[in-house]
């Protein structure tokens, strides 16, 4: 006679969710240890900080994409345009995160600004080069909702001109006038972004509304003539909707805001270590603004990359675009409420170099989401800006 008890199904899909958080559960393992040892790790010399450092950045880009992924259930049974805002504002809490800790183990007052440009580089260029340049070496022309690319676009450079820009020409004397200014700013765009996002313009974020019935056709057309790859792509969506399927949003939610919780502290040891690693090194002062935008925002590029593989190049503008203007109008005011509050100006305004880089970059791309196709070509131009930005950060 069987006297096992059977198990529930609800018991074993909780058992199966938790197994597929091992990297989460290790990843809070090893900020248990890093916190605890973090003295030992900050004294130990040189050596033992780098390899610390390094040991921590990729736990932290682990559990990144851990956020992302369940940013990305959630994003899927809200569906758009509520999941690509969910989507964007999960990168912008982590970088947000990361940022304010390691501006508290830091005396550049420039970080901020830095990380945010960085930021910018790296959403527009890198995630829309390598996006466009791998969707369209396997697609050929992607088409998406010209609309929205123009929208962003705009309201980025407005934001960066007013927010980055300006502050070069107000006086120090007013720069607690002009930050409570710019708050205000900020938090207005944001607003009406979301509400133009969510209701009145919320089709401009779609790819399914008539005036782009004819492209549709087109798309459809180039795709039937290439079967193979198309039913390749199908399997791929419908093995990322099977995933999504079997996943809770309660579940996904809660392992959300535990993962920013330990992205925190890992984040505290990495800045300690980080801190004795380029002491007294050539490496230029950007490069830790760098390394905070580039963890942040490396779950986007593979989630950017594998949508335009898939042929879904809208994704591709929500997720590049959006992060990048998310963390113009939502990070800045975080930053500059913490200037505010401890009575310590930042440094927000960009150099004729970084001004003149966002401008060309942010032109390039009005020139290319204009038209609502995206090609090879597009993406390399962005993938050259990127480089031009890696180079005036080392040479420059």
């Amino acid at each position: 006679m069987d006297t096992t008890l059977p198990v529930s199904p609800s018991a074993f899909n909780f058992t199966r969710r938790l197994f597929k958080e091992r990297t989460l559960f290790a990843v809070a393992a090893i900020a248990v240890i890093a916190y605890a040892l973090e003295h030992t790790l900050v004294s130990g010399g040189k050596s033992l900080a780098i390899i610390a450092a390094i040991a921590l950045i990729l736990a932290i880009v682990g559990l990144a994409v851990r956020i992302t992924h369940h940013a990305e259930v959630l994003a899927e049974k809200v569906g758009d345009p509520y999941g690509s805002m969910i989507l964007t504002l999960s990168a912008v809490l982590v970088e947000v995160v990361i940022l304010a800790i390691v501006m508290g183990h830091s005396d550049n007052p420039a970080l901020a600004k830095s990380t945010i440009f960085s930021a910018l580089m790296i959403d527009i260029n890198l995630i829309l080069g390598l996006a466009a340049l791998a969707g369209g070496l396997k697609h050929g022309e992607q088409i998406y909702n010209d609309d929205s690319g123009r929208v962003y676009t705009v309201m980025i450079l407005v934001a960066v001109a007013f927010s980055m820009i300006l502050p070069n020409f107000i006086p120090h004397a007013n720069w607690k006038t002009y930050s409570v200014l710019t708050i205000a700013v900020m938090v207005l765009m944001y607003a009406m972004f979301l509400r133009m996002q969510t209701k009145e313009h919320s089709y401009f974020f779609h790819f399914n509304y008539p005036r782009h019935e004819a492209k549709l056709r087109a798309a459809q057309a180039r795709l039937d003539k290439r079967m193979v790859q198309s039913i390749e792509d199908d399997q791929l969506v419908v093995e990322d909707e099977e995933e999504f399927e079997h996943e809770s949003a309660r579940f996904s939610a809660m392992m959300l805001v535990a993962g920013v919780i330990i992205t925190g502290f890992l984040a505290e040891v990495m800045a300690m270590t980080m801190n004795v690693s380029i002491a007294g090194t050539a490496i230029p002062p950007i490069f830790m603004a760098m390394l905070v935008a580039g963890i942040s925002a490396s779950p986007e590029i593979l989630t950017a990359v594998r949508a335009a593989m898939a042929n879904r190049y809208q994704n591709v503008i929500n997720i590049s675009l959006g992060a990048a203007l998310s963390t113009v109008i939502l990070t800045i005011p975080v930053v500059e409420a913490v200037a505010l509050f401890t009575g310590q100006p930042i440094d927000m305004g960009l150099t004729t170099a970084e001004s003149v880089m966002i401008l060309i970059t942010l032109i390039v791309a009005w020139m290319n989401v204009a038209d609502g196709e995206a090609n090879a070509i597009e993406g390399m131009t962005h993938v050259v800006l990127f480089i031009a930005f890696i180079a005036l950060a080392f040479l420059g």
